[in-house]
């Protein structure tokens, strides 16, 4: 019995690559935040879903897999690359075992709820395993700027592609699965009157906490609301409150450790200063910290995955690892916001402080997925070489004046 459930399991696996090749013909469905809501709570019905999921996470596991094939060979090889990999190609196979099952089965909807929750906790780790690999291959073989740049544009889309498959199970999940206790004023993981002001202080009590069982201190919170459309009610909008917990948070934690050290010799601690505006169709949140900022010429660093001055993580022996000391915690929240067609942006005044800039769309018809889609234009990224630029290109690092005079 063994070796037949071994030789359909091969023979599965060997149509792995056909079915790939099948569901990344098609372009991924992007819903629109009033899309979520309005199925969610006018006409959830549990079939539907299951007809609308069985396909379009094959699309979205699809289009990605095609794209992780065009990684580097050397970066591909390495057994956290391997292990990825591994598990978008078994989360596919379970995915396909539903395509004939019929929706009017309620053992079916409730496998598929199952089956839903095992592929979400099985890519739980997939951010800091597929870091790792990026190390793995760091370490082994260096970079040059060419691979760097398609690691990083592959490394955008792979983790906006997850983040829009979470988003998708997570709906159905809670929605559908008895087992589940959403909070009672969200629809699934959305929250369609979060309250920004109320996340953004959970936010920072919670990086004060951190900050100060490490430091022994902290920065205040100085926190202006303006809502232009009515300037007596606190802002509302559609959104997760969890995705925006998540880049609050880690902009709390650099701001709150940037003005520390910047002011270690100091007797007192400069607030940092977050405005929060609703107008028309943006809502816009500045984070102003005086926390000494950085030269404009990093900027482009600190969003980057193969650059972290952090110390490489120790993997422990349950294969879970600590995201902190990859650097990821800024491109990641760029692609929490993006993901409903925001945006995040850092502006420094070197010597002061950083202002950080996130917009994002006040509407729920506006704040739509943000997809990767594989086709000819994305391969081009991964098939063009570097080309000499037409402008001269200064040194990265700056001149040291006082080695040049000394040398005249």
């Amino acid at each position: 019995m063994k070796s037949v459930r071994f030789i359909m399991r091969n023979a599965a696996l060997a149509n792995v690559p056909k079915h790939v090749d099948h569901f990344s013909k098609f372009s991924p469905s992007p819903l629109s935040m009033k899309q979520f809501l309005d199925f969610g709570s006018i006409n959830a019905c549990e079939k539907t879903s299951f007809k609308f999921l069985r396909q379009e996470l094959p699309v979205r596991l699809a289009n990605i897999m095609k794209e992780i094939r065009l990684l580097p060979p050397r970066l591909l090889s390495t057994p956290s690359a391997q292990l990825v990999h591994s598990w978008y190609v078994q989360s596919l196979m379970e995915l396909l075992d539903f395509l004939d099952k019929s929706p009017e089965d309620h053992v079916v909807l409730q496998d598929f709820v199952e089956a839903l929750v095992a592929i979400r906790n099985r890519h739980n780790d997939v951010v800091p395993t597929m870091a790792q690999g990026v190390i793995e291959y760091k370490e082994a073989f260096g970079q040059d700027p060419v691979t760097s740049q398609n690691i990083q544009y592959f490394l955008d889309r792979f983790y906006m592609s997850r983040i829009s498959i979470r988003m998708l199970i997570n709906q159905h999940t809670l929605i559908f699965d008895s087992a589940s206790q959403p909070a009672p004023s969200t629809i699934g993981c959305i929250d369609p009157n979060c309250k920004v002001t109320e996340v953004m202080e959970d936010a920072y009590e919670c990086a004060k906490l951190l900050c100060e069982q490490y430091y022994m201190c902290f920065p205040e919170l100085k926190l202006q609301e303006i809502n232009v459309n009515n300037k007596t009610e606190p802002i509302r909008i559609s959104y997760v409150p969890s995705h925006l917990y998540h880049v609050l948070f880690e902009l709390f934690k650099n701001s709150m450790r940037a003005t520390i050290e910047n002011h270690e010799c100091s007797s007192s601690l400069p607030p940092i200063k977050v405005m929060v505006a609703l107008g028309g169709e943006d809502l816009s949140i500045k984070m102003s910290d005086r926390g000494g900022g950085v030269p404009s010429r990093k900027i482009e660093r600190l969003f980057s995955y193969m650059y972290s001055t952090a110390p490489r993580p120790e993997i422990t022996t349950q294969r879970r690892t600590p995201l902190a000391g990859y650097g990821y915690g800024l491109p990641l929240s760029r692609l929490y916001i993006r993901y409903f067609q925001g945006d995040l942006q850092l502006y420094p005044l070197e010597g002061f402080g950083t202002d950080a800039i996130i917009h994002m769309k006040a509407l729920s018809t506006d704040s739509v997925e943000k997809l990767p889609v594989f086709n000819k234009t994305a391969l081009r990224h991964y098939k063009s070489s570097q080309e000499a630029d037409d402008w001269c290109v200064p040194k990265k690092e700056p001149l040291d004046l006082a080695r040049n005079s000394s040398a005249k």
